[in-house]
């Protein structure tokens, strides 16, 4: 029996919370909580350890991460690639990792049921689910394979991931701070590396890049740097005796903590100075970067809690406040950002206007005055006392997460100094009030000790360096005297000299008072919420929680007006009306944010939507004051001018997202009979003036029937209140049903191959996109339904396996059902720099495969796929919010398909393997005649020949042949010249014929240099990686090709494709669906009865 030490097992835990908890030691010095939950259905583990990219050798960026990407493919004892994955897919689980400046962190959730499969054994002992996954988990940190058959496709993921993040300025922003910070402190690296840091660059100093990263994990990877967190239904004991047995052979190398004390992020050359940034997006930032003390330490009081709840408030007297008003900003937040143990900054992140860019330098002073009246107002023991009581009742009535989210956050937690029994607690509650604490912490906000950094795609304008990895364009300076002259000045500021509208916030009236919950003996809570009205203006819905028994609960509420999204006009002035009112309502909402009580408005295809929820003691007081403000906007030309400006970069911006967050925006509105585009919207948002605003929003709440759900911690009486409170405070006249919106989708024809293309919008962008989407049928067809569930459980790990590890066609890729509003098919999405016809031909080439896989898969393995998929759908509800949108999705989806997930289960219990292969032969296949299929491609503007410039076929081909002897030469070999471009002579070098450039190196190794096989089939290996790379860069358009040994499926021969030219024609020509409707006669969710 292994000695296993018990640190903790009394943590202070959540009023509600059920669950048991213990934290252990193993003889290795691994520490893990161990956590039994009576009622998951989900089990899960994660363990962190304590090395991040921090810890990179500054020669090979990124390894840590590329480190990351390796453990999943094999170990020792489960040498399969994805055996680790499989397993997890058949028990109704899934995994991830993430890789952070100091810690990685790995996790994964899985059924914690026995019954989801017949073939859970991993040792003889135990059928669960959870030992079987934690069992291929601790080989990850036990002997993992490096296998270096999977080495290129992971370092090709890494790069693909990096591609993915090229355009997105939160990386790119981040990156620059990192590369423009103290070069001798690890923050100063590129975290997620590249083919070129990990793989080319490597290789051509002669580095072996696999035992790199073997001796990276051999290094780094210890156990007394290894955090563990478990949660299972079984018994603290077992879970306990599992750990020992599985974790206890991890080796403990005694490693210390990763600290850099001895070097700051920011020297004094980093600190006084200005950064100017040009993003891809439409944005204006100012960010002010403050080097702070590291809080590690100091969990009793927190006080950068304080300092940033002052900073970052957005009531009257706040810095929000004041330059909000004077138009030059949208959004403020601050607060400690902790880069690793001894290190932190302090930052100040505002969102500014035109008028604020222009200002940038009194956005700056007025800051600095904020800070000036905080240093000279005493630490307000109320204040920290209101935050106090504040985080108290947010963990006394503290919900579950889902497992993974649970305890890859615990994992993480459980790094810091914590005491054992405020792991759960440590990071929520602020313990105690320290002045001296607050004093030292708003020492750090100085006029010495700060960094700027202003983002816009305008200004100044003269931007004159481009950052290493990311080729974002920026300039920096110091800080020009006359303006650090001002900054002192607004630092020194007395109360006298102070505008008077920045003070101190008020007590804040919306902190609930009364969290009493009547808590009832529940059989088996309710699956429906009741129609406690339904009259010609109103239905309303209702739930009293009978599962959380929390002081919350949540109001949804529809005001239907065809009106809304008539035209794309009318859809721009609902979205614009809707900002104005959150805009007008800031300052009085945002004390309602901090006391747990939130809102939001918008707009959807059937009308507004308005949603309130949190502690329910003050929510109808919030309620009614958004109603009135909606009824009552004075729409005033300064702020529509500002919030106009806003949308206006919204709808800019779009183009500029990942292209795989813009298709399917393409393939719903060609599904739908009736909707809207971005590039519609744009059209029509700048002819909009305030008038067209102050005249249209009447029509839209002068008729309308409102439908709401009021759920959680309140009567049946308290939700017809509110009903009367919404009727009282808009006095609409109803809407008759008659002119109520019919939600309909557009129905493929069996037999149609559709292609609609599309360029993207960003003119870097390297990355194409593809949504292949499959027309199955209505959504309300519950055996139809069943077998599209099923065909999207089996393909999940298979289509990631096949199109993402093994072929490597990109780092997002996605398959499964699709649902729509009436209607529902089979959709796989890809984003890759490969071509979006070679992208089609794959996906093809992987169905007609799965094809072959289905129909010898065994009754056993498909029996297992089903039972995943009903653990799945009958996955328990972890908290209010998740039941409140499941009813509200059945309620403005308008089926009120309450007991959908049951009937889901109902309808799959019976499915036979046969009827999955008929299912997918006709539906899917990509030879059935009978299928309907639309196809959307996004298409990067960056391609080959744009990033090549004009050159001519026959420099392309001198220039590849003239690269290819010198990395001949790199290998030690003696080029001739005249006969290497003789071997090229009769080669298609422009038109990227890859089989013949190969081929003729190939030719001259084997005959013209007579080298070795062994060593010419190294070179020509690693030829083919380099190519990949270096003809496009010549503008050279590279379709892969397949090679005949790779084992990779063929592609079938398929109908040819209808491209989508007239998107009206094309809509003309497709039958619509039925509209949604009631599967059952709402009458049987009335309550007749008075009361509960």
């Amino acid at each position: 029996m292994i000695p296993i030490e018990r640190v903790a097992d009394n943590l202070e835990a959540p009023a509600l919370d059920v669950r048991s908890y213990r934290v252990i030691r193993l003889p290795n010095k691994l520490e893990a909580l161990l956590v039994h939950d009576p009622e998951t259905d989900k089990a899960s583990a994660s363990v962190n350890v304590n090395v991040g990219s921090f810890s990179d050798a500054d020669d090979m960026p990124g390894m840590a991460h590329a480190v990351e990407h390796l453990l999943f493919m094999g170990t020792k004892k489960f040498p399969k690639e994805n055996a680790y994955n499989q397993y997890l897919t058949a028990h109704s689980g899934y995994s991830n990792a993430y890789t952070a400046a100091t810690e990685t962190n790995y996790f994964f959730e899985v059924s914690a049921s026995s019954a989801s499969s017949s073939s859970n054994l991993t040792n003889g002992s135990t059928t669960s689910p959870l030992y079987g996954a934690l069992d291929h988990f601790a080989q990850f940190f036990i002997a993992p394979l490096f296998l270096s058959s999977t080495l290129d496709r992971e370092l090709k993921a890494v790069d693909s991931e990096n591609k993915k993040n090229l355009q997105s300025d939160n990386w790119r922003l981040s990156q620059l701070s990192k590369s423009l910070s103290n070069p001798k402190h690890p923050y100063h690296h590129f975290s997620t590396g590249n083919l070129e840091t990990l793989r080319d660059e490597p290789r051509k100093r002669g580095v072996d890049v696999r035992e790199e990263f073997m001796k990276f994990h051999d290094k780094h990877y210890s156990a007394n740097r290894m955090k563990l967190v478990v949660l299972g239904t079984e018994s603290l004991d077992e879970l306990e005796s599992w750990v020992g047995d599985l974790f206890s052979d991890v080796q403990n190398k005694d490693l210390p903590q990763n600290r850099w004390d001895e070097v700051q992020p920011y020297s004094d050359k980093e600190v006084l100075t200005q950064i100017f940034a040009k993003p891809v997006m439409d944005t204006r930032l100012l960010d002010i970067y403050f080097p702070y003390q590291d809080e590690e330490n100091l969990y009793e009081t927190q006080p950068s809690r304080y300092i940033s709840h002052l900073i970052g408030h957005e009531g009257p007297g706040s810095i929000l406040a004041y330059i909000k008003a004077k138009g030059w900003a949208n959004g403020l937040s601050s607060g400690a950002m902790p880069i690793c143990p001894g290190s932190a900054f302090f930052t100040v992140s505002i969102r500014l206007t035109e008028d604020g860019l222009r200002e940038y330098k009194e956005v700056v002073k007025a800051v600095f005055q904020y800070i000036s009246l905080l240093k000279d107002t005493p630490p307000q023991q109320w204040i920290v006392e209101e935050l106090k009581g504040m985080a108290e009742v947010d963990f006394r009535f503290k919900e579950k997460t889902p497992a993974s989210s649970f305890t890859s956050r615990l994992s993480s937690i459980m790094q810091k100094p914590l005491p054992r029994e405020w792991l759960l607690s440590g990071s929520s509650l602020i313990r105690k009030f320290d002045s001296e604490a607050i004093t030292k912490a708003l020492s750090f906000l100085r006029t010495d000790n700060f960094r700027l950094t202003i983002v816009s795609q305008e200004f100044p304008g003269n931007w004159n360096q481009k950052e290493k990895w990311y080729g974002t364009e920026y300039r920096a300076e110091p800080i020009p005297s006359d303006f650090a002259k001002a900054i002192c000045r607004a630092a020194e500021n007395t109360a006298r000299d102070r505008p008077s509208e920045l003070h101190l916030p008020h007590k804040n009236e919306f902190i609930p008072t009364k969290l009493t919950v009547e808590k009832r003996e529940v059989e088996e809570p309710l699956k429906s919420p009741k129609l406690i009205r339904n009259d010609d203006g109103v239905r309303t819905w209702w739930k009293k929680d009978d599962r959380f028994w929390v002081p919350k609960a949540n109001v949804l509420l529809v005001m239907r007006n065809p009106l809304v999204t008539a035209t794309p006009a009318n859809a721009v002035k609902s979205m614009l009306y809707c900002e104005l009112v959150k805009d007008a309502l800031v300052e009085y909402s945002y004390d309602a944010e901090i006391a747990g009580l939130v809102y939001d408005l918008g707009s959807s295809s059937v009308g507004l939507d308005v949603d309130v929820g949190g502690y329910n003691d003050k929510m109808s007081v919030l309620l009614e004051k958004v109603l009135v403000s909606m009824r009552d906007l004075v729409v005033k030309p300064d702020r529509f001018k500002i919030v106009k400006e806003r949308l206006l970069r919204g709808y800019r911006n779009w183009d500029f997202q990942q292209p795989f967050r813009q298709v399917g925006d393409f393939t719903r509105w060609l599904g739908s009979e009736k909707g809207w585009i971005n590039e519609q919207y744009l059209a029509e948002l700048p002819h909009l003036t305030p008038e067209d605003i102050s005249t249209f929003y009447p029509q839209l709440l002068r008729q309308i029937h409102i439908e709401t759900l009021v759920h959680g911690n309140m009567y049946k009486e308290d939700a017809l209140r509110i009903t009367d409170l919404i009727e009282s405070t808009l006095k609409a006249r109803a809407l008759p049903q008659s002119q109520w919106q019919v939600r309909r989708n557009l129905i493929l024809p069996e037999g149609s191959n559709y292609t609609y293309e599309r360029t993207l919008g960003d003119p870097a962008n390297v990355n194409h996109c593809i949504e292949y989407y499959l027309y199955v049928g209505s959504i309300a067809d519950h055996p139809l339904r069943a077998k599209l569930l099923l065909l999207g459980q089996m393909t999940d790990e298979p289509g990631f396996d096949q199109l993402r590890t093994k072929e490597q066609l990109g780092y997002i890729v996605f398959t499964g059902a699709r649902m729509a509003a009436t209607t529902m098919g089979y959709r796989v999405i890809i984003q890759s720099e490969h071509p979006t016809s070679y992208l089609e031909q794959r996906i093809n080439a992987f169905l007609a495969f799965f094809s072959e896989s289905l129909a010898a898969m065994s009754d056993e393995e498909f029996e297992s796929h089903k039972q995943s998929l009903i653990n799945k759908r009958l996955e328990k509800l972890k908290n209010l919010e998740q039941e409140s949108t499941r009813f509200w999705n059945h309620i403005s989806g308008e089926y009120f398909d309450f007991l959908q997930l049951e009937k889901d289960v109902a309808y799959l219990r019976p499915l036979t393997k046969n009827d999955l292969v008929e299912f997918f032969e006709h539906y899917i296949h990509p030879t059935s005649p009978a299928r309907a299929k639309l196809s959307i491609h996004m298409i990067a503007q960056s391609s080959p020949k744009a990033v090549g410039g004009n050159i001519s076929s026959v420099e392309q081909k001198e220039k590849v042949v003239g690269l290819v002897g010198k990395y001949l030469t790199s290998f030690g070999v003696q080029v001739d010249a005249d006969q290497l471009n003789q071997r090229f002579e009769n080669v298609d070098v422009a038109g990227g014929d890859q089989i013949s450039i190969v081929e003729a190196i190939s030719m001259y190794l084997a005959s013209d240099v007579a080298l070795p096989a062994d060593k010419k089939k190294d070179i020509i290996d690693q030829a083919k990686q380099l190519l990949a790379t270096v003809l496009p860069s010549l503008g050279i358009e590279v379709t892969p090709v397949i090679d005949v040994t790779s084992n990779l499926p063929e592609a079938p021969p398929v109908q040819a494709t209808t491209y989508i030219e007239n998107v009206h024609e094309y809509k003309a020509r497709l039958e619509a669906s039925s509209g949604a409707r009631p599967v059952t006669d709402l009458s049987e969710f009335e309550d007749t009865e008075p009361k509960l």
